[in-house]
Parts: structure tokens; C-alpha cells; sequence
């Protein structure tokens, strides 16, 4: 089982052979392992401020509830018990990992920030339907819109994963990833290896 959890730090870049890459830094300090149970481990990260009984229950071999979790299929490797910390090391460089994260919120958008829709056309008596998505529906029969349609509204905050993405370096307690990943700075970054 190598995974682990991390928090997205931000972006910079490294030289090999003249060469300049970017990369993704994700500090990967206090996680740890919260639970064990047959065929599975569960990751935690970080702690709760305002946990409920039940919750304090479910952790007490560990101490604190942690504010993230995340389980993982898999056997616990020889030397971890619940409460052992994972570092960067879980990893070496050259290894290919999936990086799965939340996407950035980019609010209410419409059909052409969305979907790529061309928009109207912007002379010829047009006056203010630019970005307007058109015709949506198909007449009498079905007299409804599909579900589904490409349409305004919710754009981001998406689950996004990434597969073949490269651990250019680790440094202490920071990975080191190859390009860009899913999410604004600070937010929560599950990472796994490749099979």
C-alpha cells in the first residue's frame, strides 16, 4: 500500500540538465495512520477541533480524530501501527503516482466559459445575445429539455484525478510532482501509486 495525503503547497520549478521543470510542491507532514481494519487502512490527516463522542470512540487507539480520511484498499506495511506517521519517503523519485484532488470553483458560468459554446453571431441587427447558448429544446415531441444539457451553472469544484505524473523529488517532508495538479493552495491531495 503506498498512499498518502498531502496539502498543495503551490507551484515552482527545478532544473535538471539545463532544463527547467515545473512542478507541484504537496507537504505530506502529519499523516498518519488513523484505522486498521481487514483489508483496508484508513489515512488521516490533520485533527479535529469539535469531534463527537462517536467519533472520539471510533479513534480512541489514535488519540485525536483526524479532520480528513481517506481509506485505502490494502494491507499495512510491517513497521506501522495506528498512529504511525507516513512521510515522503512512502514514495522514491521516478515513481508514477495518481493524483486525485477538488478542482478550483469558478462559480456560476455560462454556456461559453462552461462548454466552449461559439456564442451569436455580432453584427447582422444582434444586439445583446453574444454568449447566449440558443435553442435549447426540440418542439412538441419530446416537449421537454433532455437532461443533461450543456447549459449555465455550477462550473468546478469537481473531483479531478490525474494518472502518470512523476515524483520529481522529495525534500523532507515535501513531494515534488511533475506539472500541475487539481486544486487551489492549501487544499487536500490524496496520492497513490501507479499499478
Amino acid at each position: 500500500m503506498k498512499a498518502i495525503l498531502g496539502t498543495k503547497k503551490g507551484m515552482t520549478r527545478i532544473f535538471e540538465q539545463d532544463r527547467a521543470i515545473p512542478v507541484t510542491v504537496v507537504d505530506v507532514t502529519n499523516c498518519r495512520v488513523a484505522n486498521v481494519k481487514k483489508g483496508t487502512v484508513e489515512l488521516g490527516l490533520g485533527s479535529k477541533k469539535k469531534p463527537t463522542k462517536a467519533q472520539i470512540g471510533q479513534y480512541k487507539e489514535l488519540g485525536f480524530v483526524p479532520m480528513h480520511r481517506w481509506v485505502v484498499k490494502g494491507e499495512l506495511p510491517e513497521g506501522l501501527k495506528i498512529g504511525s506517521e507516513l512521510v515522503g519517503e512512502t514514495f522514491n523519485e521516478g515513481d508514477l503516482v495518481v493524483v486525485s484532488g477538488r478542482s478550483k470553483g469558478k462559480g456560476f458560468a455560462g454556456v461559453v466559459k462552461r462548454h466552449g459554446f461559439k456564442g451569436g453571431p455580432k453584427t447582422h441587427g444582434q444586439s445583446d445575445k453574444h454568449r447566449a447558448p440558443g435553442s435549447i429544446g426540440a418542439g412538441t415531441d419530446p416537449g421537454r429539455v433532455f437532461k443533461g444539457k450543456k447549459m449555465a451553472g455550477h462550473m468546478g469544484t469537481d473531483i479531478v484525478t490525474i494518472r502518470n505524473k512523476r515524483i520529481v523529488g522529495i525534500k523532507d517532508n515535501l513531494l515534488l510532482i511533475n506539472g500541475p495538479i487539481p486544486g487551489s493552495n492549501g487544499d487536500l491531495v490524496k496520492i497513490y501509486l501507479q499499478k
